[in-house]
C-alpha cells in the first residue's frame, strides 16, 4: 500500500511537470503576457510553509480541532467531502439511480414500513417509517413525540422493543424533535448513520452502532448480511424482514438524495475521527464585509449566495483520506494513558512540545497523521501565501490585500469565501477588495464542461481545430457524449 501510495504521488508530480509545459505553451500561444517570475507550485515548499503555519496557528488558537464525529463520506473515494461537494438529488418516487460500484440501477424513493415488537406485550407493536432499511442493523432506539397521542399509553414506562436482527432490547423514548406527521410518527435511531439521529443519541445517552463501513460494505458482526454492499444488504434486510413477519408495508416517498459530486456515490454518513475548522466567526464578518461594501461581488445577485452559504455555516470538515495533497502537520503523542494530538512543523519540534505537557516528559509512541487537508485549505491561503507568507512581510504589505479576484461563480462557495474567512483568520483584513464572477461554458445538456464528463474542448483544439474522431479518441470511455452530438 504504501508503494502505491508513493507511486501515484509520482504519477501525479509528473502530470503537473507536463501540465505546466502544456499550460505554459499555450499561453504563450495567445500572447498573453504574465509575471513568469511569479509562477508557483500548490504543492512547492513555499506553499507547503504556508499551510503548515497556517494549520498550527489555527490549531494553537483552537480554532482548528479533532472530533470523533459524524461525516459526508463517499463510499466510492474512501474519503470524507464538505458539504458544498454534494448535489442534492430531488426523487419524487420509486426510480433507479445509478450507483457506482453496481452493476444494475439502485431504487430510491420509497418508505418501508417495519414492526418493531413491544417486550411483553404480546399482541403490541409499534411501526417505523424508513428510506434506509439496510441501517435496521445499528438501530438502538425507537422515537415518538411526547405529545403524540398515538402513544400516550405508553407515557411513563420503561417500554423495550425486540431488535429482530441483533435480538436485543431497545428503548422506546420519547424526543420534542420527532415529526408526528412523518411515517407513523415513530422514527428508527441509527447514531451512526443519520445526523438527526446522532444529534438525539447524544441527548438520550444512547450507544453507536457502526454498520456500514469505508467501501460501503456491511461491516463484520451481522451475520447473513456481513461484508455485503450496502444497497444490497438493503433487499436482503427487506427479504428477512418479511419472513419474520416484520414487513408491514413499502410505499412511494418522495425525498432528497445526497450525491457525491466528485464520484456520483451516495453520500453515506459514518462515524469517522475528522479535522475541522470553526467558520462562525469569520463567516459572520465575510457577511458583514459584503453587506458594508468592504466586499464588492460581481454580478450584484451572487450576493443572495454568498448570505446563504456563510449565514447557515458550520464547522468545516478539512481533512480527506487521500494520498495526494498537504499532509496535516499534527502528531498523535500518547504517554501511559493520556494522548495528545500536537501540531508541529516537524517530528523533533514535536517531540519537544509533547515532552513539555506529558508528566516528566515521558512519550510511548509518536506518530503523524497520515490525512492530508482539503484542496481548499491550501487554495484558501493564495492571496497572501503567493507573496511568500508568512515571510517577506515586505512583498505581503505591498501586494496584499488584492484589488480584484475574477473567478468562476460556481466556486463562489469553494474558494471565494474559504479565502475570506482564512484570510480574516490569519491576517485580520478581506483578501481582495472586488470579486469578479464569470459564467460558465456548458455543452447541449446544459452541463459544464469538464474532464470528467468528457465533454470538454481543449484551448489547442480551440487554437487548432480538431475532428470528432479526435475528440473521441482524447476522451476514451468517455466518449459517449460526443456520439450524440
Amino acid at each position: 500500500m504504501i508503494w502505491v501510495g508513493r507511486h501515484f504521488s509520482l504519477k501525479c508530480s509528473n502530470g503537473k511537470i507536463s501540465g505546466r509545459r502544456t499550460s505554459g505553451r499555450i499561453l504563450n500561444l495567445w500572447d498573453l503576457s504574465f509575471s513568469w517570475e511569479r509562477e508557483y507550485y500548490t504543492m512547492d515548499e513555499v506553499q507547503c510553509e504556508a499551510v503548515r503555519r497556517a494549520f498550527i496557528d489555527l490549531h494553537t488558537r483552537g480554532l482548528i480541532y479533532r472530533d470523533r464525529s459524524l461525516v459526508n463520506w463517499s463510499c466510492a473515494l474512501e474519503s470524507a467531502i464538505s458539504d458544498i461537494e454534494i448535489d442534492n438529488l430531488e426523487v419524487p418516487g420509486p426510480m433507479g439511480i445509478t450507483v457506482p460500484g453496481y452493476e444494475r440501477n439502485i431504487t430510491f424513493g420509497e418508505l418501508t414500513d417495519v414492526a418493531y415488537k413491544v417486550l411483553g406485550e404480546e399482541c403490541e407493536e409499534i411501526i417505523v417509517s424508513t428510506t434506509r432499511p439496510e441501517t435496521i442493523l445499528g438501530d438502538v432506539a425507537v422515537a415518538v413525540h411526547p405529545q403524540d397521542e398515538k402513544y400516550a399509553k405508553f407515557h411513563g414506562k420503561e417500554v423495550k422493543l425486540w431488535h429482530p436482527f441483533r435480538e436485543t432490547p431497545i428503548p422506546l423514548i420519547f424526543d420534542e424533535s420527532v415529526d408526528k406527521d412523518f411515517g407513523t410518527g415513530a422514527v428508527k435511531i441509527t447514531p451512526s448513520h443519520d445526523r438527526n439521529d446522532f444529534l438525539l443519541a447524544k441527548r438520550h445517552n444512547l450507544l453507536h452502532i457502526d454498520v456500514i463501513d469505508d467501501k460501503g460494505m456491511i461491516s463484520e458482526g451481522f451475520g447473513v448480511f456481513s461484508t455485503l454492499p450496502r444497497f444490497s444488504a438493503r433487499e436482503k434486510v427487506k427479504e428477512s424482514l418479511a419472513e419474520l413477519n416484520l414487513l408491514r408495508q413499502i410505499k412511494p416517498h418522495s425525498m432528497i438524495l445526497p450525491r457525491c459530486s466528485r464520484s456520483g456515490d451516495i453520500v453515506e454518513y459514518l462515524v469517522r475521527p475528522q479535522w475541522y475548522l470553526k467558520c462562525q466567526e469569520a463567516a459572520q464578518k465575510a457577511v458583514e464585509a459584503v453587506r458594508s461594501g468592504g466586499l464588492k461581488i460581481n454580478p450584484p445577485e451572487k450576493e443572495a449566495e454568498w448570505f446563504r452559504w456563510l449565514e447557515n455555516c458550520t464547522d468545516w470538515c478539512i481533512s480527506r483520506q487521500i494520498w495526494w495533497g498537504h499532509r496535516i502537520p499534527a502528531y498523535k503523542c500518547t504517554s501511559g494513558s493520556a494522548t495528545e494530538w500536537i501540531s508541529a512543523l516537524s517530528l523533533a519540534e514535536a517531540i519537544e512540545k509533547a515532552r513539555s505537557i506529558f508528566p516528566e516528559g515521558k512519550i510511548d509512541a509518536i506518530s503523524r497523521d497520515s490525512d492530508v487537508l482539503d484542496t481548499w485549505f491550501s487554495s484558501g491561503l493564495l492571496p497572501f501565501s503567493v507573496f511568500g507568507w508568512p515571510g517577506n512581510p515586505e512583498e505581503v504589505q505591498q501586494y496584499f490585500p488584492l484589488n480584484l479576484m475574477e473567478t468562476g461563480h460556481d466556486i463562489l462557495f469553494f474558494w471565494v469565501a474559504r479565502m475570506t474567512m482564512l484570510s480574516l483568520m490569519l491576517t485580520g483584513e478581506i483578501p481582495f477588495r472586488e470579486v469578479l464572477l464569470h459564467g460558465i461554458i456548458c455543452d447541449s445538456q446544459g452541463r459544464k464542461m469538464s474532464k470528467s464528463l468528457g465533454n470538454a474542448l481543449l484551448p489547442e483544439q480551440i487554437i487548432n481545430g480538431a475532428t470528432l474522431k479526435d475528440l473521441i479518441k482524447q476522451n476514451g470511455a468517455l466518449s459517449s457524449f460526443w456520439d450524440y452530438q
